[in-house]
């Protein structure tokens, strides 16, 4: 059974995220199961630092990507919004090209937070980084003018 409120494309998700920082990083969502959904990011210029390993900032970016996509994808979003109110990262070892893939599964999934989890990996499978975020679920202001 599906965690999503709505069925979206990853096509669709992508097309949000144009023109942003997930855009410029060349992050872009794969696959949207179940209850998870995976994204990619490039080891490149872009998100690489100066000795040519990636970033660790791009690897906190790509987590917070997929755990607020996430979070806002399981809720009525005509009612509320999800922001995020800490994230943590452990990295764990290094990547110097190809792409890291990021998924993210949430841990807690309540009326005024959610927590969740996101393993980055390189493209063997070897983990990258591991992260966690904390969303606060925020009811929408109702406009009564």
């Amino acid at each position: 059974m599906s965690i999503w409120f709505r069925d979206h494309t990853p096509q669709e998700i992508n097309f949000i995220f144009r023109e942003t920082m997930i855009s410029h990083l060349g992050i872009e969502i794969m696959e949207i199961g179940e209850d998870y959904l995976t994204a990619r990011m490039p080891v490149d210029r872009r998100t690489c630092q100066t000795m040519g390993i990636l970033h660790g900032g791009a690897s906190v970016a790509l987590a917070e990507t997929l755990g607020s996509c996430g979070a806002n994808l399981v809720i009525d979003r005509d009612e509320f919004a999800c922001v995020g109110l800490e994230i943590n990262a452990n990295h764990i070892r290094s990547a110097s090209s190809g792409h890291v893939i990021g998924t993210a599964r949430p841990l807690h999934l309540g009326k005024s937070t959610q927590v969740w989890e996101m393993l980055i990996r390189d493209e063997e499978g070897n983990l990258i980084c591991a992260s966690r975020m904390t969303n606060a679920v925020l009811k929408k202001e109702v406009n009564r003018g």
